[in-house]
């Protein structure tokens, strides 16, 4: 695989997780960084800081990774593909639909461009291993799903551009649970009627902080969500309900790590003469200690460039569809009705 060089827009959290998985990458190099706020510019060394973002765009580069607010990251996106570059996205794509229908009338115009976004959690090791046991059919087809997907805010959460809707397009359903949601559609395809309820009683900003949703699809599986900025305790809960047991993925690897440990915990559905206790099985866990998400994810990405590969996992389309299902949400609990009328 030939060396890439790559550049990125936004040196902020998920800037600074881009730099160390392109550094260590040898397939990727480095080149420069573009930040608007001063401070943290002062604190780059070791590669090239661009004075504006157009440079990087006319810059000799293959790839971009846009890590900006959902403001900035439609308009960077169309702008480096239309430049000839790579695109790789953090998520959310935008701050509303229209927001990704314009990125992807971009992607259609510059054919020879790969774009992908940033949903990482697909690329956790309990997701990948529940997803291959699903796939085996060993618990048969999933019945249904619910997802608990929470943080607690923090001392700075207040002042945080996510709390601001014109930059942001929304609350704790946008910026977090859309990873909850994304992996809903990665089980279960799509989700046709959806039913929403938000507030923002605690922090009351212009944005919900608490979300709770109920989905069906046309194939009767059904799913459900809480998305909260006020769990006030780091939680990641993904449960499947198969025909023939359960799967359910707890705990995340993060950098903070605050998520608790990963784990993926399979039950078999037994009657009462084969188990020891009636409705408790016997479960297999497995507890894992190593995030490769972002590497595995980046790591696609080059391939789907090399090999000149559809995007098919964490693709515009994919985008497309978690930003309908939060629109269609956003409609449904009349949140920013002023937006959706």
């Amino acid at each position: 695989m030939k060396v890439k060089k790559a550049a990125i827009i936004g040196y902020g959290y998920m800037g600074e997780i881009r730099r160390k998985v392109i550094e260590a990458n040898p397939c990727l190099e480095l080149v420069g960084i573009f930040e608007v706020n001063s401070q943290i510019r002062s604190k780059i060394t070791g590669c090239r800081l661009y004075d504006k973002a157009e440079d990087i765009f006319k810059d000799v580069l293959d790839i971009v990774f846009v890590c900006t607010p959902n403001s900035s990251s439609p308009e960077l996106c169309i702008a480096g593909m239309n430049a000839g570059k790579h695109i790789f996205c953090e998520k959310p794509p935008g701050r509303d639909v229209k927001d990704i229908e314009d990125i992807i009338k971009s992607e259609k115009r510059n054919k020879k461009i790969k774009l992908m976004f940033g949903f990482n959690h697909r690329f956790h090791p309990g997701i990948i291993k529940a997803r291959a046991i699903i796939n085996s059919g060993r618990l048969g087809d999933i019945v249904s799903l619910r997802g608990v997907y929470g943080k607690s805010g923090g001392k700075n959460f207040p002042s945080s551009w996510r709390n601001d809707r014109s930059v942001s397009g929304g609350g704790i359903l946008l910026d977090q649970g859309i990873h909850m949601l994304d992996l809903f559609l990665y089980f279960c395809n799509d989700f046709e009627q959806v039913k929403c309820f938000t507030s923002n009683s605690f922090w009351k900003f212009a944005i919900e902080d608490n979300a709770h949703m109920i989905m069906k699809n046309k194939s009767g599986q059904t799913a459900s969500l809480h998305s909260s900025a006020t769990l006030w305790k780091h939680t990641f809960k993904l449960e499947m309900i198969l025909e023939e047991g359960y799967a359910t993925v707890e705990g995340l690897l993060s950098k903070s790590g605050s998520y608790g440990r990963e784990r993926l915990i399979l039950g078999k559905r037994q009657f009462e003469d084969e188990a020891y206790a009636v409705g408790n099985p016997e479960e297999e866990i497995t507890h894992f200690d190593r995030d490769l998400s972002w590497d595995l994810e980046v790591k696609e990405f080059l391939d789907c460039i090399d090999q000149d590969k559809t995007v098919d996992i964490s693709s515009s389309q994919d985008a497309l569809k978690v930003m309908k299902i939060i629109e269609k949400a956003y409609i449904d609990s009349q949140t920013y009705q002023e937006v959706y009328k």
